[in-house]
């Protein structure tokens, strides 16, 4: 096969059909650019799991003077030296647990005051009717329910809350979004495979002659599929180059610069750029495959020798 031949005839196609390839560009742009979106976004979600889950802790509230009164849970009165001492030591025998921090009144009084210092109910809030409480580091943070197991409904715990589910609500979120998202990209990949199989048979149609005389002299069917394939090949790696651009910048107008969501989000551990480059390639060779692929397809049918 002559590279020369092959080169001519992509180029030929190409100015042929001009409007539906650069259609094609931006279809596998959009396509891929959410499907790499996707995929940065599940390793975000994946990232910010593994970081908070290592960070948060199980508390165990312990009753108070005002929960004797108000609570069922704390009818028995509030806890009293004995029984925290107890809950402590046995938290301690735990195997799952890694370290125990008692938190006082006074203690979660102060925290409170430094959080909602500016809220109205702060400055009628006292020390004497915040909880005390237990919090728990565990070392695996799923075995959250062996805690809440060993030590729910015992005499001085008002109630124990794993602050897992605190993020769980962000988590479906993000979830939500990244489902939305692949969702879009299968509907924009349909599109641009139609596009592909369009742009083909118009190409196959407008050069039918051309192809006519290579039946008549013999020539394979690779031989005269090639160009049709390179042609469509060269428009889906386009738009993968494309779809990179995208995903570079918005990593970095939303992370670094622009909404700057590193700089007003200090507490998130947001994915770097060794993540998004990870993504590339294969952005790339899904870019340059699937158009090349449906090009192939089509052309069974409309170029059979």
């Amino acid at each position: 096969m002559r590279a020369q031949f092959v080169l001519s005839e992509i180029g030929v196609g190409l100015r042929r059909n001009l409007t539906m390839t650069f259609a094609v560009i931006v279809s596998v742009a959009l396509s891929l650019a959410l499907f790499g979106g996707a995929l940065l976004m599940r390793e975000q979600v994946s990232t910010m799991k593994d970081f908070w889950y290592d960070k948060v802790n199980v508390s165990i509230y312990l009753c108070n003077k005002n929960d004797a009164e108000t609570d069922e849970q704390c009818s028995k009165g509030a806890v009293t030296a004995e029984q925290r001492e107890q809950i402590k030591s046995d938290l301690q025998d735990m195997a799952i647990v890694e370290k125990v921090h008692h938190e006082s009144a006074d203690e979660a009084y102060k925290h409170y005051r430094e959080q909602y210092s500016d809220t109205a109910i702060a400055t009628v809030i006292t020390p004497d009717q915040m909880q005390e409480s237990f919090r728990v580091k565990l070392k695996d943070p799923e075995k959250y329910k062996v805690v809440a197991t060993a030590f729910a409904g015992r005499d001085g715990v008002q109630s124990i809350q794993d602050q897992r589910g605190i993020l769980e609500n962000l988590f479906n979120m993000m979830r939500g979004m990244n489902v939305a998202a692949l969702f879009i990209m299968g509907l924009m990949l349909v599109i641009a495979l139609m596009l592909i199989v369009n742009t083909v048979r118009v190409s196959a149609f407008s050069r039918r002659r051309e192809t006519g005389i290579m039946r008549l002299v013999g020539a394979s069917s690779f031989y005269i599929q090639m160009p049709f394939i390179m042609e469509a090949a060269f428009a889906g790696l386009l738009g993968g180059l494309v779809a990179c651009v995208m995903l570079l910048v918005g990593r970095y107008f939303l992370i670094d610069g622009g909404l700057a969501l590193s700089e007003k989000m200090p507490l998130v551990n947001f994915i770097g750029w060794d993540a998004v480059i990870a993504v590339l390639p294969l952005v790339l060779v899904i870019g340059l495959l699937m158009p090349s692929m449906a090009a192939f397809i089509a052309l069974r049918k409309y170029l059979k020798v």
